[in-house]
């Protein structure tokens, strides 16, 4: 779930392709309005709950009339920021904590910015121009570093200080931008003093980077604190002591210009209903019982009542 943050980002933005070469097939949907009607181009991130999340607010803008332009899948942040910011999309479920660290200077948050409500206040002092967030959903995911039930006996592992005397015989596995992010390899190196033996460039707590825990082929993976293996294959999340990985509620963010008629009400009642527990057990229907998005999204939100 996941869930998925730099000075290396800002070089990568400036140099990146063009959003029709991102990875995965954009896909198109029409609303129910007429000409008239508002049009809004969501996208997402490449990983499961995003899309999810994605897919939900876009039942819930077409439901009131909203035409929707699916664009999911993009990639990692650093393509849909730029997509963001050249109006190929209008959209995408963001979560504060990440954002806030991708869009500070080197990665660095303020000290003392942990919070929802500090994370926000903050958020909005390096918000891009023609960006507007939305109000911030209770439901979070938030990366963690997670290892097997036999790493953590065999290591006595239980917070993330306790890697650091043998985080040089333990492989780290995560996506390719978890190595170059502040919430990645840079600050688990500048905050806890950790030194992997190596790093794998896998998925962004996805199918290959639990398929490489669970073979042992890494030791220690970023995966997403909403994701179901956690509970179904006995993980253990280490604790977050030093608070690396902040508070990371799903927070929509749109273009200004599209925060008109309904958008604004709709997005924030999705948001308002979505909790913790619903992003984790909705997104095990898509990753583990293999339901579509769309018809997961359809269930939560005719379970909410949203339409």
């Amino acid at each position: 779930m996941l869930k998925s943050k730099l000075a290396a980002a800002a070089v990568a933005l400036a140099a990146i392709l063009p959003l029709s070469a991102c990875g995965g097939d954009p896909t198109s949907g029409g609303g129910t309005g007429d000409a008239s009607s508002p049009a809004i181009t969501i996208g997402s991130a490449n990983f499961p709950e995003n899309q999810l999340l994605a897919e939900m607010y876009a039942q819930a803008l077409e439901a009131k009339g909203v035409k929707v332009t699916r664009k999911f899948n993009i990639g990692a942040r650093e393509l849909y920021l730029k997509a963001l910011k050249d109006g190929s999309i209008n959209m995408i479920p963001e979560y504060n904590g990440a954002f806030l660290a991708a869009l500070s200077p080197n990665g660095e948050v303020p000290n003392g910015v942990t919070t929802t409500d500090q994370v926000n206040a903050a958020l909005q002092k390096v918000l891009p121009s023609g960006l507007e967030t939305l109000t911030s959903s209770p439901a979070e995911d938030k990366d963690t570093l997670t290892v097997t039930a036999a790493t953590a006996g065999k290591y006595k592992l239980a917070t993330i200080d306790d890697l650091k005397p043998v985080a040089s015989k333990l492989v780290l596995g995560a996506g390719p931008e978890f190595k170059t992010r502040y919430q990645g390899v840079v600050g688990l190196k500048k905050v806890y003093g950790l030194t992997f033996k190596s790093f794998k460039s896998l998925d962004p707590g996805g199918p290959l980077t639990k398929a490489a825990l669970k073979k042992n082929q890494i030791q220690v993976a970023n995966i997403f604190s909403t994701d179901s293996a956690i509970q179904t294959d006995n993980l253990k999340v280490l604790d977050d002591t030093k608070n690396l990985f902040l508070a990371q509620n799903v927070t929509p963010v749109l273009t200004k210009a599209k925060v008109k008629g309904d958008v604004k009400s709709t997005v924030d009642a999705v948001s308002a209903a979505l909790t913790t527990e619903d992003l984790t057990k909705y997104l095990a229907e898509v990753a583990v019982d293999k339901k579509s998005y769309e018809s997961v999204a359809k269930e939560f939100l005719d379970a909410k009542g949203i339409k």
